[in-house]
C-alpha cells in the first residue's frame, strides 16, 4: 500500500474532495485524523474505514487549531482541503465576503501549517498538500472574485512554505481542480433556481465533456502524501477536465 506507515492530518474531511481523500489515503494504509465542521458527517465518514479518526474542528478558530494540533499526533502529511465559495462579483461582494473567504481560504490554512510544521520538520520532513483552484493566477470565472482571489493566495502561501522549508525536507504542493460535482456545488446550482441549467453549463466548459468528481482529485492528493511525489514540492497541480488547456 503506497501510504502504510503514514499518519495524515486533514481538513474539511466530511464531504466532496476532503471525504474522498480520506477514505483514498485510508485504504492506502494511512492513518487518516480527519477534522470538519460537521460532528454528523464526520461519523459518517468513520464508518468508512477503521483506520479513520475524527474530530471537530473550525478552520476560522486560532484557539480551536492550536488545541487540536497539541493533542494531535505529528503527521506526515497535512492536507489543508478546508474552503469556501463566495458566488459574486467584486461589487457584489461584501466586508463580511472577503474576511469569510480569507479567514476560511488562506488564513486557517496558514494557521495549521503553523502549527504542524515545527513537528515536522522535527521529524525529518513531511508533505504539506493545500487545496487552491484553477479559479485563481490560472484564470478567471465570472462571480468568483474573492474565491479567485484567495484561492491566488493559496498558491502564493504554497511557494513560499515550498522554498522556506525544502532544506527541511518538507514539500508543499497545491491541487487545483476545475469544477467538481461536490455537494457544495450542487447546493450553488439548485440555488440559481434551475439546477439542470447550471449543470449544463458547467458541464459545456469541461471539453472532456465529462463532469469532474471528488473521487477523480483523490488519486492526486494520495500521490502527493506518497513517496512517489518525494522530488515534487512547489508545484500546482490542476485536475480540471480541459477547462485550462
Amino acid at each position: 500500500m503506497r501510504l502504510a506507515g503514514k499518519t495524515v492530518v486533514m481538513t474539511a474531511a466530511g464531504a466532496g474532495i476532503g471525504r474522498a481523500s480520506a477514505i483514498a489515503m485510508a485504504r492506502e494504509g494511512a492513518t487518516v485524523h480527519a477534522t470538519d465542521i460537521d460532528a454528523a458527517a464526520l461519523e459518517s465518514l468513520a464508518r468508512e474505514h477503521d483506520s479513520i479518526k475524527t474530530a471537530v474542528l473550525d478552520v476560522t478558530d486560532a484557539g480551536a487549531i492550536a488545541e487540536f494540533a497539541a493533542s494531535a499526533p505529528v503527521p506526515d502529511v497535512l492536507f489543508n482541503c478546508a474552503g469556501w465559495v463566495h458566488d459574486g462579483t467584486l461589487l457584489e461582494a461584501t466586508d463580511e465576503d472577503w474576511d469569510r473567504s480569507f479567514a476560511i481560504n488562506i488564513r486557517g490554512m496558514a494557521r495549521m501549517a503553523e502549527a504542524f510544521l515545527p513537528g515536522m520538520i522535527e521529524a525529518g520532513g513531511g508533505s504539506i498538500i493545500n487545496m487552491a483552484s484553477v479559479v485563481s493566477s490560472i484564470t478567471g470565472a465570472a462571480s468568483r472574485c474573492a474565491y479567485g482571489a484567495t484561492k491566488g493566495a493559496v498558491m502564493g502561501l504554497t511557494k513560499s512554505i515550498a522554498a522556506d522549508y525544502i532544506h527541511d525536507r518538507i514539500r508543499c504542493n497545491a491541487i487545483c481542480p476545475g469544477t467538481v460535482l461536490t455537494p457544495s456545488l450542487k447546493a450553488r446550482m439548485a440555488a440559481r433556481g434551475d439546477y439542470e441549467a447550471a449543470y449544463q453549463a458547467m458541464l459545456d466548459r469541461q471539453p472532456l465533456r465529462e463532469m469532474t468528481h471528488p473521487e477523480d482529485i483523490a488519486p492526486m492528493v494520495v500521490y502527493l502524501a506518497s513517496d512517489e511525489s518525494r522530488v515534487t514540492t512547489g508545484q500546482f497541480m490542476v485536475v480540471d477536465g480541459g477547462w485550462t488547456i
